[in-house]
């Protein structure tokens, strides 16, 4: 299937200036958008349309195409149907490009959860639909007034004989944040939905659209929440812990002598946290692609298991739980890099350094403060040792094979 994302960003927006490309979290908004469709692998194709070269810079650097979008449809009135029929024609009239899907995404959205995009796919594909959109629901009694009228009605209740929320019938709004439709739809209709509509559902944290500047600090806020562990329960399940060796362990930089010989450098304080780890009954092995001998020698070091000259990383994770008897709940696993989304997907509690490539980070529950190879996986074992304590775990909830280390 050939599922194309296209993200509108135009320069103009008065509302907050060059909105699209204002760093949130240290990266641009569009970023955000851009790693999000990156992620999912159900998309083929990023396309960014924008008037602005700038903006065209940004999304080349994220891993995203841009399409020029002329002025006449880059203006404060045009809609976004208008960008997403340019942007299609544009790829048939230009490569004879036609999609089996289109995901629109809006770059104002930066909040979506890692799988958020793909499971909106997945919904319009079981429903049989032909267009979705996501949506907060809405729990309350909402009242409305005409513009021009002084007179309020209820709208989703009758305020004389009212019932009980929980009673009360399904209500959602609409959160711009993601649609999926057929081409057809949007030829037929000129808009976004049409046909047999679906709707995947989104939490209100995660519904925020940047459209002033006070969105602008309460995402802020709401994007560096989820660089801290917020779910206790998700750490405190972990018996396995899996660990990327190059940009995670390392720095991800090799030095190389005049002989060929490689080198690369480890923190001390990753060791003492595995070290820890092992201690409180939690397995840790390192999954690497690397062929080099220094990743199974420094794992000799640390007393763990290495996975080394790996071509599936997910597979060989999968096995090794499977030996264990531990569920994909019960791992946890930190990466860096592309190659480490299989995995990143697969296991409960999915984990990237802060300087992890940008749809890394958009695949993770959990960002740790610290780069790759200065002291992250540290980071990451004091949360999961800090959280065991704190319910008081023991070394009975660890199953024997696990307890000391790696048998």
């Amino acid at each position: 299937m050939k599922c194309v994302a296209i993200i509108p960003a135009r320069g103009g927006s008065k509302g907050v200036p060059r909105k699209n490309i204002r760093l949130l979290a240290g990266h641009p908004l569009l970023s955000y958008s851009v790693a999000h469709a990156r992620a999912t692998p159900e998309i083929t194709r990023i396309i960014v349309s924008t008037d602005d070269p700038m903006i065209a810079r940004v999304a080349h650097e994220c891993g995203a195409e841009s399409i020029v979008r002329p002025p006449e449809i880059s203006g404060d009135t045009a809609t976004s149907e208008s960008a997403l029929v340019h942007a299609l024609d544009h790829l048939k009239n230009t490569e004879g490009y036609e999609p089996d899907l289109v995901v629109f995404l809006q770059a104002t959205s930066p909040l979506r959860r890692p799988d958020d995009v793909s499971m909106a796919i997945r919904t319009l594909i079981a429903d049989e639909a032909d267009s979705l959109f996501s949506a907060c629901p809405m729990h309350g009694f909402v009242w409305r007034r005409e513009r021009g009228s002084s007179e309020w009605r209820s709208e989703t209740y009758d305020f004389r004989n009212r019932q009980r929320r929980q009673d009360a019938p399904e209500d959602v709004v609409e959160n711009g944040s993601i649609y999926v439709f057929r081409p057809w739809v949007l030829r037929d209709f000129g808009n976004r939905l049409g046909g047999k509509i679906s709707v995947h559902f989104m939490d209100a944290a995660e519904s925020v659209q940047v459209d002033s500047p006070a969105d602008l600090e309460l995402v802020e806020h709401l994007l560096s929440r989820r660089r801290a562990p917020a779910n206790a329960s998700e750490l405190g399940r972990v018996r396995l812990l899996a660990l990327d060796f190059d940009g995670v362990l390392t720095d991800n930089r090799v030095q190389v002598s005049e002989s060929g010989q490689e080198a690369v450098a480890c923190h001390r304080g990753d060791g003492w946290g595995i070290a820890r780890l092992r201690d409180a009954g939690v397995t840790v092995i390192v999954i690497s692609t690397e062929t080099n001998p220094v990743v199974a020698a420094r794992c000799r070091k640390l007393g763990i298991e290495c996975t080394d000259s790996c071509n599936d990383k997910a597979a060989a994770l999968e096995s090794i739980a499977a030996q264990r008897g531990v569920s994909a709940n019960e791992v946890a696993y930190v990466g860096n890099d592309v190659n480490d989304l299989a995995c990143l997907r697969w296991v409960g509690l999915p984990i990237a350094v802060a300087d992890a490539e940008p749809e890394v980070r958009a695949a993770a529950r959990l960002v740790t403060t610290r780069p790759g190879g200065h002291g992250a996986v540290r980071e990451v074992a004091d949360w999961i040792l800090t959280t065991r304590a704190r319910r008081g775990a023991t070394s009975h909830d660890a199953p024997a094979s696990t307890r000391g280390g790696v048998r």
